[in-house]
């Protein structure tokens, strides 16, 4: 797909998709919604110094990012588990301004992240593990038992991509949780909600970042 990169609100990139008429971020400024849905009501809410993170898209890296600066100011050792179909290209991924407008000292990681070799662990830091697939979400098989303390849910908006929100697919991803594990996403549709509900969340929908009204989360019950 054709790709332009635009500057949102708060002066950091995102990726605009002709094609189908979808932003990877909020034009009302991209750090400030991963950093209100993923970091502020994800990984702050956790309490765990050590965790098993979930992405759904591991798209820009910005999520990624900002989780390695966070969990390193916190002492929490992370494993990053990210699926993407569509990984983006070296002259791609160059072009992306987070590490100049957030966390400057860190802007070798988030080179590193995107250089990182494609399905295998990777140690970003010794207290830092990354393992991004190249692979799609809806023919990939996770393990059996459930893994991760917390998910990202981070795939484009149901009306673009409904395969990604399907009943089917957020009971796949909710089988992965842990007890007591976090899932956070963008996307505050009825339907996800009761889906995941059902699927043992017990769900909250939160007032969302700048230009998105509501946001949910879930706390995995049993």
């Amino acid at each position: 797909m054709n790709k332009e990169f635009i500057l949102t609100a708060d002066g950091s990139h995102t990726i605009y998709l002709p094609e189908i008429d979808e932003h990877y971020h909020s034009v009302h400024g991209a750090i400030q919604e991963s950093m209100h849905i993923y970091i502020g009501q994800g990984l702050l809410q956790t309490t765990k110094k050590e965790l098993r993170i979930l992405e759904i898209g591991f798209g820009t890296g910005l999520n990624a990012y900002l989780t390695y600066c966070y969990a390193k100011s916190m002492n929490i050792s992370v494993n990053y588990f990210s699926l993407e179909k569509y990984p983006l290209t070296e002259s791609e991924y160059m072009q992306l301004n987070y590490p100049n407008t957030i966390f400057p000292e860190f802007s070798f990681i988030f080179e590193q992240m995107h250089r990182a070799e494609w399905n295998s662990v990777i140690g970003i830091s010794p207290e830092f593990k990354l393992q991004k697939m190249e692979a799609d979400l809806l023919t990939f098989q996770f393990d059996s038992t459930p893994q991760f303390d917390l998910v990202y849910y981070d795939a484009f908006a149901p009306v673009k991509q409904p395969e990604m929100w399907s009943e089917e697919i957020l009971q796949k991803v909710a089988t992965t949780v842990l007890k007591d594990g976090i899932m956070v996403t963008y996307c505050a549709k009825g339907a996800v909600r009761r889906t995941l509900s059902n699927a043992g969340f017990q769900m909250e929908r939160i007032p969302g970042p700048t230009g998105k009204k509501e946001i949910l989360r879930g706390k995995k019950t049993f």
